[in-house]
């Protein structure tokens, strides 16, 4: 395997001229740890080191999917990552630990695939907050309803996802059966996610896709529904009919983060409605004239939706104004900093002065 089964193209060749120049060859980084990665170069698999500049942001350190500037080396393991490619598409959410800097999933994705089983009760909600990371990545999102053939009303289920993911394709499967898998592989291209909680098949569907069983699988707890952790990590896969798989692990928490276009698209309908309202800066709460809200009443639009609208919105803004607080004080302690270096040099020179 080279860069070439993993979207290498002469578009990435032109952009990467001056990495050449400097000696570096380009690679993909297919599985990520903390402090090294495994990459595919133009030679084929490497081990290689991730050293990003230390005033490189958390953002920048190397994710799945990055395309990255390695400086090779003829010692086993001892080619470095100096520089990551500007990434053209990277899911994003907020960070699990609760910090205000996001955490990226998946680095230059084409096709965002928001798997949901049908063997479960349906989560609007859940579906909501992934299409709108998926949206908001620059990618195509993609929403698989699998286990099919573990669902009573399949068009009943069909219909209730649709309503809740607008300008979305809405594919049925079932590795069981077959049931869908041609229609699935012919929507997907390029650079291909896989995004939603343990349980939920993906997998079952990437080893589908695959063509082969190589992604671990596990049963799900009888006792609530909930599947085991059987992915441990984020990696890269050519697949048969190509382009690339990266499947991920189940995702217990879905923070948003930065998804203003995200919601826009996601939540489509409302917004095209709130160009009606009497106002411009309408809530879509208790202002007369609400076009939103008069769809709400005549059950166009449910109140279940604008509910979850809203509650996105605040979140989004909350995290917004978390990461701006956090900039405001590493600016203050850069500025302290600054300030204090620059009187110990004026301490300094005073006592050169008098000596």
């Amino acid at each position: 395997m080279t860069v070439a089964d993993f979207g290498w193209d002469t578009n990435l060749e032109k952009s990467f001229a001056g990495h050449r120049a400097h000696g570096l060859v380009p690679a993909r980084v297919v599985r990520a740890e903390r402090g090294h990665c495994d990459v595919v170069a133009e030679t084929g698999p490497v081990r290689a080191a991730a050293s990003p500049p230390s005033t490189a942001a958390e953002s920048l350190t190397p994710c799945t999917g990055d395309w990255v500037a390695l400086r090779p080396s003829t010692r086993i393991d001892a080619a470095t990552i100096v520089e990551i490619v500007p990434r053209r598409t990277a899911v994003v959410r907020a960070s699990a630990a609760g910090t205000s800097r996001g955490q990226v999933l998946a680095a230059n994705v084409d096709t965002v695939v928001v798997v949901v089983s049908l063997a479960d009760p349906i989560k609007p909600g859940r579906i909501e907050r992934i299409l709108a990371l998926a949206w908001e990545s620059g990618g195509t999102p993609v929403v698989v309803l699998t286990k099919a053939d573990r669902c009573a009303d399949v068009p009943q289920a069909l219909d209730e996802v649709s309503g809740v993911a607008p300008g979305v394709q809405v594919l049925v499967t079932s590795a069981t059966t077959g049931e869908g898998m041609d229609t699935v592989v012919g929507a997907l291209s390029g650079t291909v996610v896989l995004l939603g909680p343990s349980g939920v098949g993906k997998s079952t569907l990437g080893n589908c896709l695959l063509g082969e069983n190589r992604l671990a699988t596990g049963a799900v707890r009888s006792s609530d529904g909930k599947g085991r952790h059987t992915t441990a990590w984020r990696e890269l896969l050519p697949l048969p009919t190509g382009g690339v798989l990266l499947d991920t692990p189940g995702l217990r928490g879905v923070g948003v983060l930065g998804v203003d276009e995200g919601l826009d698209q996601t939540f489509s309908e409302i917004v095209e409605l709130a160009g009606d309202c009497r106002f411009t800066d309408c809530a879509h709460t208790v202002e007369p004239g609400c076009a939103v809200l008069a769809a709400v009443d005549s059950s166009e639009i449910p109140q279940r939706r604008l509910d979850s609208y809203r509650r996105l919105l605040r979140e989004n803004a909350y995290v917004a104004s978390r990461s701006d607080a956090r900039l405001r004080a590493e600016r203050e302690r850069h500025n302290k900093k600054e300030i204090a270096r620059m009187r110990r040099a004026i301490k300094q020179r005073s006592g050169n002065r008098h000596r």
